[in-house]
């Protein structure tokens, strides 16, 4: 029997399956990413939805993994050399499961650092600015008077939708014909701006039909549309 119990938020979260990984997320951008990768991957694994409206995330036992307060976060009793690992931050979690599988990222050098780079873009540029456009578009930042900040959202975020387009023109993929965490990274944070944000004619989605096309054959992989519902909502 797998022992978690010098993971404090086992305590909270309780693991009926502890040889399975532990995932504790909910259905957000960054969420979804990891449940995403981890069905395309195959890998057993046993959610746990943490209620942010709760503010369940800000949980000592919660903090106790994820020091930064955010979700996801994810244990794996069998980590390197067979030992439990605790991981939080969903692009490290990533690159973690795509290392322990082999998959997910180009086996050559070069690819596999080009494809880091374009997760790092999302975590540094495309999720911080698109919820920045959810905030004062959608949120409460829409009772703003000032106009400015969501403008300036509106146009970065524009600004690196163009930045896709352009890589994305003729490609499949991020990289090309093989699917990555890169494309993973991204693809809830798309359908989030467009959809949940209700920011489509906001940023003039339109203008960029190989960033639609993308996400369109993103969305229709079973792994994405499953992975998007995962864990079910509290």
């Amino acid at each position: 029997m797998t022992d978690l119990s010098a993971f404090p938020i086992v305590t909270r979260w309780p693991a009926s399956h502890p040889d399975r990984i532990q995932l504790y997320s909910a259905q957000t951008p960054n969420g979804v990413k990891v449940s995403i990768a981890l069905e395309e991957l195959g890998l057993p694994y046993e959610a746990h939805a943490v209620n942010i409206g709760k503010n369940e995330s800000w949980t000592p036992e919660f903090l106790s993994l994820n020091p930064n307060g955010k979700i996801p976060a994810m244990i794996d009793p069998n980590g390197p050399g067979g030992k439990p690992i605790g991981l939080f931050e969903s692009g490290a979690i990533l690159l973690y499961l795509s290392d322990k599988t082999g998959r997910l990222v180009p086996a050559d050098p070069i690819r596999r650092y080009e494809t880091i780079q374009w997760v790092f873009f999302q975590m540094a540029f495309i999720g911080p600015m698109f919820g920045q456009v959810g905030f004062f578009h959608k949120f409460a930042g829409r009772e703003i008077a000032d106009k400015r900040p969501l403008e300036r959202y509106r146009d970065e975020s524009r600004r690196l939708i163009g930045v896709l387009e352009t890589r994305l023109k003729g490609r499949n993929w991020i990289m090309d014909d093989d699917y990555t965490i890169a494309d993973i990274s991204m693809l809830g944070w798309v359908r989030n701006l467009i959809g949940f944000y209700e920011a489509r004619e906001l940023v003039g989605f339109d203008d960029f039909p190989d960033v639609a096309a993308w996400l369109e054959r993103g969305l229709a992989r079973p792994a994405v549309q499953r992975g998007l519902n995962i864990p079910a909502r509290a």
